[in-house]
């Protein structure tokens, strides 16, 4: 029995998992706290914001996953919390809780990767078995990884400026739709004409599995300075001639990814995992569901409360870490990068002896 924390960025998040000797999850528990409110004026996360925010809430988002989940404090077997990568100033409330609980309870502390909670929620959810390739696209991260386990990570490519999220983000305060910018645009863009604006697709050439959205916010841009003053047709249809263009270059890597994965590993069932809070994206989802069709392999998308931040799936990658004998000690540092691929990710044969 796992207390997950989760507090990288602008939700303060806990919850209660349980984990039992046949590898099968059970959450007991999973609140989280958005931050929406405070961040709203500004059109984005305000790190210092974020972070009081968290040093307000967190006990008592604590005390109310303990209280669902119908235990005491002292029942859990460890503390989990999230120790990178993210807004340091968040990364450092919740982790310095994680260790001041272990340490009082005489608990076992559990220094998770927040990407690797993505990584492996579809095992608690669905049941997944290594390997599978996972599409992280997130409002910090776009990636492609190969999970052939726990702490076992092959970062297949990548973005190299924005990730997706951030350019809806962008996209949406340039258009004045509010945040958060993915369910903005994605909102008006059901009233656009998508093929009025045919914007840049840009790597899409090329075979490598690697992202770029920062010439493409750029053209959106550029469209939307031409034709100032918008009128609300203009912005439904650069909205929707935006996703369209997104859309078509995740499904291209999506298929290029697969491809790779069935080719590297021709025994395994190939599996599609899409994590992060671009997975709720209607467009963005029919597509992949059509690229998996298309290559025989399967799509994974845990509920979209388990997609987005969250304390169940810190408390799970805690929970699949400790059933492998890994555990860190109080003086683990707090990151505000942590790739998935490096060798720190990786369990130690003594700790899984």
């Amino acid at each position: 029995m796992i207390l997950g924390i989760e507090t990288s960025c602008d939700e303060t998040a806990a919850s209660i998992v349980v984990r039992d000797q046949s590898g099968h999850g059970t959450i007991r528990s999973n609140v989280v706290r958005s931050q929406l409110d405070e961040h709203a004026a500004f059109g984005g996360v305000v790190p210092e914001l974020a972070a009081r925010a968290h040093v307000e809430w967190l006990d008592h988002i604590i005390a109310q996953a303990v209280d669902e989940a119908g235990i005491a404090l002292e029942d859990v077997d460890a503390i989990a919390a999230t120790a990178g990568p993210g807004l340091i100033g968040g990364v450092l409330v919740g982790l310095t809780t994680a260790k001041a609980l272990a340490a009082s309870l005489g608990k076992e502390l559990i220094a998770v990767n927040h990407l690797e909670g993505h990584a492996l929620t579809a095992r608690l959810t669905d049941g997944v078995e290594f390997p599978y390739l996972m599409l992280l696209v997130s409002g910090g991260h776009s990636q492609f990884v190969l999970v052939r386990g726990v702490g076992h990570y092959e970062r297949w490519g990548g973005t190299i400026d924005d990730a997706l999220g951030e350019a809806f983000d962008k996209v949406a305060k340039l258009l004045s739709l509010g945040h958060p910018g993915g369910p903005a645009v994605e909102r008006i863009a059901r009233e656009g004409d998508a093929r009025r604006f045919k914007f840049p697709r840009p790597l899409l050439r090329e075979q490598r599995l690697d992202f770029s959205f920062s010439g493409l916010k750029t053209a959106v841009r550029l469209q939307a300075e031409a034709l100032a003053p918008l009128t609300d047709q203009d912005v439904a249809d650069i909205a929707a001639s935006f996703q369209e263009a997104v859309t078509e270059i995740v499904a291209t890597r999506s298929r290029q990814a697969l491809e790779r994965f069935k080719a590297e590993l021709p025994e395994a069932q190939p599996q599609l995992v899409v994590a992060g809070g671009v997975a709720a994206n209607r467009a963005i989802a029919a597509a992949l569901a059509e690229v998996v069709a298309e290559t025989g392999a399967e799509l994974v998308v845990p509920p979209i409360a388990l997609c987005t931040d969250n304390g169940a799936m810190v408390a799970w990658a805690g929970a699949e870490r400790l059933a492998l004998g890994a555990a860190d000690r109080l003086d683990v540092a707090a990151r505000p990068r942590w790739p998935l691929d490096t060798p720190d990710m990786r369990i130690s044969d003594d700790a899984a002896r």
